[in-house]
């Protein structure tokens, strides 16, 4: 067995694999960039060296560096998680030549599987069932365009390398064929340096089901089960759970046995992933299609982990040290139900658009047997355009999918996030949701349930602002009590914050804002409370911090007989006062206006199109004095790996593009001058 290794990779899967790592008594050596130089995969490592600048393609994707680095650190193998160089057949070869151990498969297969043109020859060859679909080498626009006119729309184009959701794109009439082809291109280009498309047709209510695999170097290739991934946005998954549901034994063996042959196929040694599209009549007569295999560990592996009891990177350590598969395929077997929903910065309400920014709040449900967080993210960190979004990993466990939907509710209820726009409560909705909480997966559930998932924007409710009245009073008798007992008098009632008045009962009011509108609550202050009416409702509240127990941290709110628990968390951002309140397994943000605080923000700057968040702009699409309308495209802005188009908001002409292509943007930055046709 190694006594160390370096892991070539970053955030949630660094910490991933230095937790197995320590557990068994090997020391571990990170890398990261600059951007990563106080990084908690960096904190937790026994070592860790600088490989570069913030951009990957300058760090973490230069081979060079990281052999250096574990020349220099004395590491004997290298994990390279998953994405960046994890697929990299070259990587794999330039590790074997240095005489460091490559955690992972043999570069013939990454090379056999790494191109999923190539892998799907292989596959036809051993009589694998695939999609309909062009795996050729003819890369020219118009060969694709015709091929994808006779495949027929809806078709989807896709990166033959790599993976992710990068570089993929559905498309649905012939018109939007070649726009697409070149965004797709620009994509996988930047992610994967490969521009090579495939075209498939788009099965409408297909899933998404992938059977893990290992093997080993004495010839032994076994199957842990599988995983449904059908839940996607952008073709990246968003909630993934094992076992599949409505899968039979007789599927799960038929699935099983292809996967277990397409790695032998290629020589395969350690963990794998085949995915496997399943036909919209899978649930009568079971039929799929071979997509692509993914010769790395997942980022789903968890839920794996979860039913058979086994630690996968546990398992990739002694494979690649040589040692037999740990199990035999008979020995294995499926305990209970476990989920996975990915925590991301972004924004489910602007088609998942990514957030960055610095998290001012991060308080995870507590973690059990049952409850399991993978993270590379700590209070204070910051989410940059850099790298993907994704905060963490929430895993649960349970002994059926019911039990395991109720206690993946209740853990996405007592995620706390502030600083970034998280997506829990679009999971909390999505678990919620009659199609998921039915098991009727398919890939377009989200689109198709789209009413149910983003429901129109609506007023808090009224306890909302009873709770925040209560946090705010209760925090001023806190602050007043600490004031006190520094002063000359601490007993006097002049420094405490009662209410006291002489002859008279004490009023006031406090004002917060949700989005236009203004809500004013009225305290009055009582003998064993506080009076609060807000738009004609009255309540005698009571509050008090809750410091043991369950919701240790939160606040107890009493308004007359009913009981609350919360967590109202405030900050300050660009001088407006925000109040964070979870309640009832939902967030609501809203203003704090309070005259005395109030900052004129000036005047707004009317008709530019800014960016949403910091990124790189990869192409103008239109051209100054150019007249378009509502919607058309007018620029591509790459963030976190992923393009974003800009669109005209109105009809009207580009006056003027305010930076060129390549150009390096801030958040808010001024894009393009739009005149609005009058």
């Amino acid at each position: 067995m190694f006594s160390k290794i370096l892991i070539a990779n970053r955030g949630e899967i660094a910490c991933r694999v230095i937790k197995t790592a320590r557990r068994m008594g090997i020391r571990t050596v990170a890398v990261f960039s600059e951007a990563d130089a106080n990084a908690r995969h960096v904190r937790l490592a026994d070592e860790a060296v600088c490989i570069g600048p913030a951009e990957a393609r300058e760090s973490y994707l230069v081979a060079g560096r990281i052999l250096d680095a574990a020349g220099r650190t004395g590491a004997q193998a290298v994990h390279p998680g998953y994405g960046f160089l994890s697929e990299n057949d070259q990587f794999a070869e330039a590790c074997a030549a240095a005489g460091i151990v490559f955690i992972g498969p043999p570069a013939a297969a990454i090379r056999a599987m790494g191109s999923k043109s190539e892998a799907k020859k292989i596959m036809g060859a051993a009589n694998v069932p695939l999609t309909p679909g062009y795996h050729g080498d003819n890369q020219e626009p118009a060969y694709l365009h015709a091929q994808a006119e006779a495949i027929g729309y809806p078709v989807l184009i896709k990166a033959a390398a790599g993976g992710g959701g990068k570089g993929m794109r559905r498309v649905e009439k012939s018109g939007d064929f070649l726009a697409a082809l070149a965004s797709c291109q620009r994509e996988s280009a930047s992610s994967f340096a490969s521009e090579h498309m495939l075209i498939e047709k788009y099965l409408t209510r297909s899933r998404h089901i992938e059977i893990q695999v290992f093997a080993d170097t004495q010839g032994h290739c076994v199957y842990l089960f599988e995983r449904d991934c059908s839940v996607q946005r952008r073709h990246q998954k968003v909630l993934e759970e094992a076992p599949a549901p409505g899968m039979t034994a007789e599927r799960r063996a038929a699935m099983g046995k292809a996967a277990v042959d397409a790695a032998r196929a290629v020589g395969y040694v350690g963990a794998g992933t085949v995915e496997f599209i399943a036909s919209d009549t899978f649930a009568q007569d079971g039929t799929f299609y071979f997509m692509e295999m993914n010769t790395r560990l997942q980022v789903e592996h968890p839920v794996t982990e979860m039913i058979t009891g086994q630690d996968l990177v546990e398992w990739q350590l002694r494979v690649a040290s040589g040692e037999p598969l740990p199990l035999r395929q008979d020995q294995l077997e499926i305990r209970g139900h476990a989920l996975e929903a990915r925590i991301y910065a972004e924004d489910p309400g602007k088609d998942f658009l990514p957030s960055t920014g610095h998290l001012l709040h991060l308080s995870p449900p507590a973690t059990s047997l049952n409850v399991r967080v993978d993270t590379g993210i700590e209070q204070g960190d910051e989410i940059t355009p850099f790298y993907d979004p994704m905060i963490a990993k929430l895993i649960v466990w349970d002994i059926d999918r019911n039990a395991a939907l109720a206690r993946m509710r209740q853990a996405l209820a007592d995620y706390r996030i502030v600083g970034v726009t998280a997506n829990v409560d679009f999971l909390s909705r999505l678990l919620a949701c009659p199609a998921f909480a039915n098991a009727d997966l398919d890939t377009g559930l989200i689109e198709r349930s789209r009413d149910f998932l983003f429901p129109a924007a609506v007023e808090p409710p009224r306890s909302v602002f009873f709770v925040l009245a209560v946090d705010e009073l209760l925090r001023e008798q806190a602050s007043a009590l600490a004031e006190a007992a520094h002063s000359g008098d601490p007993w006097s009632p002049w420094s405490s914050h009662d209410g006291w008045r002489l002859n008279i009962r004490s009023r006031r009011t406090v004002t917060y804002r949700s989005g236009e509108t203004a809500h004013e609550v009225s305290v009055a202050y009582e003998a064993d409370g506080w009076r609060l009416t807000l738009a004609g409702e009255s309540v005698l509240a009571r509050g008090r911090m809750l410091d043991s127990g369950q919701f240790a941290g939160q606040l107890a709110v009493e308004l007359d007989d009913r009981r609350l628990v919360a967590s109202v968390i405030a900050v300050t951002v660009k001088h407006e006062q925000r109040r964070h309140v979870f309640l009832n397994g939902t967030t609501w943000v809203v203003l704090r206006d309070d005259p005395l605080h109030r900052v004129e923000a000036g005047g707004v700057h009317v008709g530019g199109l800014t960016a949403p968040m910091p990124g790189k702009i990869v192409a103008l699409l239109a051209t100054p004095g150019q007249s378009v309308d509502k919607g058309a495209p007018l620029l591509i802005l790459e963030a976190m790996k992923m393009e974003h188009t800009i669109t005209a908001p109105k009809n009207g002409m580009v006056k003027a593009f305010l930076h060129a292509a390549g150009d390096q943007v801030v958040d808010g930055a001024e894009l393009i001058e739009f005149e609005v046709e009058s």
